[in-house]
């Protein structure tokens, strides 16, 4: 807060909230219905096979992440 009590701004915001999907809480939780169904989608469009279930959310953000630049997105 700045001396007349008013809340400063975060200069980087997002910085706190970001963190690798190996540091998240839940990283080790199964993957969300939503990230198996953005996966089989992105499979379909780099023509791959879709991974086997048994993945943890953790991996499954980063193959969303490795497809998304192997697309181009």
């Amino acid at each position: 807060m700045t001396a007349d009590g008013n809340p400063t701004l975060d200069p980087h915001p997002g910085s706190n909230t970001e963190k690798p999907p190996e540091e998240w809480v839940s990283g080790d939780d199964p993957m969300t219905g939503a990230q198996a169904s953005y996966l089989t989608t992105l499979c379909e469009e780099a023509k791959v096979e879709p991974p086997g279930g048994g993945l943890t959310k953790a991996q499954a953000s980063k193959l969303i992440d490795e497809l998304k630049a192997r697309l181009g997105r």
